[in-house]
């Protein structure tokens, strides 16, 4: 066995739990409160969009999925849309605008009020997803940034700002996958296992 790609595969993995046991100890408690938030969204009749680039275009339907089918228990489809998958409205606006304009065009058609936008972008300066984000924040729509340690851009247009203690890719990516199945785990909590947690933060109800 090549003892140096031995090498690469633990340096990777001892990276990636010393990052994943940083983000948890310190972030444990940002993500219940997304997830909460994501679960008061649903109950109000929104939903919780997604998007990002490569990869982070992957993880981005990837939780889309595991609202619109199920995370780990049976319970009623949820409307979780990632806004990488149309390829007719993806090449149509990229063709006609810009690839800068691919997310946010489509956050504006098909978001209300109330909604969640997640938006990936490890280096924080993914421009077609902070552009989505901006539109985002000016229509109501909540937002969460995905990002790696520094938040760059995304900071600014995050009303929940995640960032993971990595500077490499791969291990943000990886933890961002992580932090998004904890989202989906906590929205079935919420709505399905504990609801007397969300009551409290369920906007009350006039007449």
């Amino acid at each position: 066995m090549s003892e140096n790609a031995l090498r690469k595969v633990m340096d990777h993995a001892s990276a990636g739990l010393a990052a994943r046991k940083a983000f948890f100890d310190t972030k444990a408690e940002l993500v219940v409160e997304i997830g909460r938030a994501m679960a008061v969204c649903l109950a109000g009749g929104g939903k919780v969009m997604f998007c990002g680039n490569g990869g982070s275009a992957a993880d981005s339907q990837h939780l889309a999925a595991e609202f619109t089918n199920r995370f780990r228990m049976e319970r009623p489809p949820l409307p979780g849309l990632a806004l990488t998958t149309d390829t007719s409205a993806l090449t149509a606006i990229g063709n006609d605008y810009s690839f800068d304009e691919v997310f946010s065009k489509q956050l504006l058609a098909l978001g209300r009020p109330g909604d969640m936008l997640v938006g990936f972008s490890t280096s924080g300066t993914s421009t077609n997803v902070i552009r989505a984000m901006r539109e985002a924040k000016r229509n109501n729509i909540v937002t969460v940034g995905m990002t790696g340690q520094s938040g760059a851009e995304m900071a600014g247009v995050s009303d929940f700002l995640v960032t993971v203690p990595s500077g490499d890719t791969a291990i943000i990516q990886e933890i961002h996958i992580a932090a998004g199945h904890m989202f989906c785990h906590l929205v079935d909590h919420f709505l399905f296992e504990a609801v007397s947690e969300l009551t409290p933060y369920l906007p009350v109800s006039k007449g």
